[in-house]
C-alpha cells in the first residue's frame, strides 16, 4: 500500500443536528468537462462522480434520518447537473424516494432489471433497467451493470424485487467499479482488468453485518481479486441507529482503517484513499 489518506471523523456524544452542508462543504464542483475527473464520497453508497464530462450520482440517500437511522453528520445537499443516477438494489438504504424526488425528476435512473416499474409509479419517468452485463450510455461514459451477491427484495414482507447489481463506469482515460452492497461471487476477478478505481463497502449501519456485506477484512480480500490501481473504501461512517452510536463509536470511525491495513497484506500495490463522508478526492 503506497497511499493511505483518512481525514478524521467527528463522533459527538450527542447526536447531531440535522444542518444542511453547503455545496462547497460537501466538494461539489459547478461544472464538469472532459478534463474533470473527481470523486465526492457523500456517504453511505452515495458517490458523485465526475468523470469524462459527466456526472453521475450513486445510490442517493440524502436525509437525516432513513427510517431508524440517523446521519451522523451535516446533512448534503442534493447536488445538481447530474447525467444520470445508478441505483444497485432496492434496499432502503441504497432507494430512498425521498432523496431521490430531491434531484430533478428528468435525469434518467439506471436501476436492476424489475425495478422499472416501481420506480415510474413512485415519480421517475426515465428509468433506464439493466441486468448484469447490459450497458447504458451518457455521453462519453458507458455504465455496464456487473452481478452482486445480495438481497433482491425490498422488504423482508413483500414487495418489489430485483436482482441487485454493481456497475463499472467507463470513459476513455479511466475505468471505475462501483459495489453497490454484494458478498464476493464467482467471476469478480474478471471485473478487474485494466480497473482504475474501485468503489467497496466496508461496513453497515449498525454493530452488525448480514449476509451479502463485506467488512474491511473481505472487502481487502475483493480489493485484492481486483487488482485496481486504486480503492476507497465506502458505505462507513455515515448512518446509525438512533441512539446506538455513541455506544460504537468504533463501528463509525475504524472500518477503512481496518481495510487500509488489510489490503496493504494482502494487495501492496493498489493504494487505498480514505475520504471522509463529504470529502473529495481528485482522481
Amino acid at each position: 500500500m503506497r497511499v493511505f489518506d483518512l481525514t478524521r471523523v467527528s463522533l459527538p456524544g450527542a447526536p447531531p443536528q440535522a444542518r444542511l452542508a453547503t455545496v462547497a462543504e460537501m466538494g461539489y464542483i459547478e461544472g464538469v468537462d472532459s478534463s474533470t475527473a473527481r470523486l465526492t464520497y457523500v456517504g453511505h453508497a452515495t458517490v458523485l462522480l465526475d468523470m469524462g464530462g459527466v456526472r453521475l450520482l450513486t445510490d442517493p440517500v440524502l436525509r437525516a434520518r432513513v427510517a431508524h437511522l440517523r446521519r451522523q453528520g451535516p446533512v448534503p445537499s442534493p447536488p445538481q447537473d447530474l447525467d444520470a443516477v445508478l441505483l444497485s438494489h432496492l434496499h432502503m438504504d441504497h432507494l430512498d424516494l425521498p432523496s431521490l424526488r430531491m434531484l430533478d425528476r428528468d435525469v434518467p435512473v439506471v436501476a436492476p432489471r424489475g425495478a422499472g416499474d416501481y420506480l415510474r409509479r413512485k415519480g421517475r419517468p426515465h428509468v433506464i433497467e439493466v441486468a448484469a452485463g447490459e450497458t447504458a450510455g451518457f455521453g462519453r461514459v458507458t455504465v455496464r451493470a456487473t452481478p452482486a451477491e445480495h438481497d433482491d427484495r425490498r422488504r423482508p414482507w413483500g414487495g418489489p424485487v430485483a436482482d441487485p447489481v454493481g456497475f463499472v463506469i467507463e470513459s476513455a482515460e479511466r475505468r471505475v467499479y462501483f459495489a453497490g452492497d454484494t458478498a464476493p461471487f464467482d467471476g469478480m476477478a474478471e471485473l478487474g482488468d485494466g480497473l482504475d478505481l474501485a468503489l467497496l463497502p466496508v461496513s453497515g449501519w449498525g454493530p452488525s453485518l448480514g449476509p451479502g456485506h463485506l467488512d474491511p477484512g473481505e472487502a481487502a480480500e475483493v480489493a485484492a481479486r481486483l487488482a485496481p490501481r486504486m480503492a476507497v473504501p465506502i458505505h462507513w461512517g455515515t448512518y446509525f441507529p438512533a441512539g446506538l452510536a455513541w455506544r460504537h463509536p468504533e463501528m463509525l470511525r475504524d472500518p477503512p482503517e481496518e481495510f487500509a491495513a488489510n489490503v496493504a497484506a494482502l494487495a501492496p500495490d493498489v493504494e487505498v484513499r480514505a475520504v471522509e463522508p463529504g470529502g473529495s478526492l481528485d482522481l
